[in-house]
């Protein structure tokens, strides 16, 4: 499936910075490459450990793990929402994404001229949200009216339909993103065909200097508080220090870089899975002797739609799957003993995935 994160942020805001760093993930893990499908779009791989384990468990002839799009977004003015700069084609590519990851600046540096001329980074996330929420504004009313014409039928999933619209309509007037709202199932799939900006799930990416890697800064809290209600996720990153990373020729010489800042991983590693998470995503695995291989479903999938995402016709002629749970199997150290302690399960079409399943199916066509 292919889900696309877009990078959005004002002007010298260490976007275009990130989404090189992104492009360059490559040089971080030799088995996360980076691809570019268009000058600004990249099939980015998401990390996972996992699949190095069961690598060193198989030996497969080739490992493939799970991707999704990095789209690196047209930058923004105010008047974005009436075609001022390149407002238009910005409006139209977002539009397009299955979730926003917005980037702050979060760092002071006389040398970086801000675009308002002071660091602001909860002013700045206000002039991206008003514009899209003005965006959206204009849609939902497009749409009242539209349904409008219809509405003396009578028809119930019409007067729904526009309740929702109203409801809508008015939460944008108050400068609130339809994110904010809580609706239930049925108006998520309604609210969903409105096909509305600020509906998309977000992060906000907080880019800091290298002393606020670890913990943050006065910034990354005024942003924190801004968004407490949103239901939004927060990232602290350093470009900067994301840049030097990708400079560094050896994976040793790289890790000696992070341990001396006391981090793990790279910044992009954490941003690519959270952005993963962030789309409700969960991995499940194939692994034999051809292929050790990552698999993309949404939380909640079921067996057959997860064989379906191999090929159509699992999905359509799915009898069971045989399921092996990755801690049960790495510990335990092989198929034959899983089986033996009673942790192999054969399960029907009823059954939802659980992220890190490791799964064979068998189906008949």
């Amino acid at each position: 499936m292919a889900l696309k994160c877009g990078i959005v942020g004002l002007p010298n805001v260490g976007k275009s910075t990130l989404f090189n760093c992104l492009s360059n993930a490559k040089a971080q893990s030799a088995n996360f490459p980076f691809c570019t499908i268009e000058p600004n779009v990249g099939t980015i791989s998401v990390p996972d450990p996992r699949l190095e384990k069961l690598e060193s468990m198989v030996n497969p002839e080739r490992v493939v793990p799970t991707t999704m799009e990095i789209v690196d977004i047209a930058g923004l003015v105010k008047g974005a929402s009436k075609g001022e700069g390149l407002g238009n084609q910005f409006l139209a590519n977002i539009r397009e994404t299955d979730a926003i990851l917005h980037v702050l600046r979060c760092f002071e540096d006389g040398n970086i001229i801000h675009v308002d001329g002071r660091v602001d980074p909860v002013s700045d996330k206000e002039i991206i949200d008003i514009e899209l929420q003005l965006k959206d504004l204009e849609s939902i009313e497009k749409r009242i009216q539209s349904l409008a014409r219809n509405l003396k039928s009578g028809d119930k999933e019409i007067i729904k339909e526009n309740d929702l619209a109203v409801a809508i309509k008015a939460v944008l007037e108050q400068g609130k993103s339809v994110r904010s709202m809580s609706f239930d199932e049925k108006e998520l799939e309604i609210v969903q065909k409105f096909q509305l900006i600020t509906s998309k799930p977000v992060m906000y990416v907080c880019n800091v200097e290298e002393s606020a890697v670890k913990t943050g800064n006065a910034h990354v809290e005024a942003v924190r508080e801004a968004v407490k209600d949103e239901n939004a996720q927060i990232l602290i990153v350093g470009a900067k220090i994301e840049a030097d990373i990708t400079e560094l020729e050896t994976y040793e010489e790289r890790q000696m870089f992070l341990e001396e800042l006391g981090l793990e991983e790279p910044g992009v590693n954490r941003l690519i899975r959270t952005a993963y998470s962030l789309l409700n995503l969960q991995t499940y695995f194939t692994a034999g002797v051809k292929e050790v291989r990552a698999w993309t479903v949404h939380v909640g999938a079921t067996a057959p739609q997860a064989a379906g995402v191999i090929h159509t016709d699992f999905e359509k002629g799915f009898i069971r799957a045989e399921v092996m749970k990755y801690n049960d199997y790495t510990t335990l150290g092989s198929e034959a003993a899983v089986k033996e302690a009673g942790k192999f399960k054969v399960e029907g079409k009823e059954y939802i995935v659980q992220d890190g399943d490791i799964m064979h199916f068998r189906f008949n066509v």
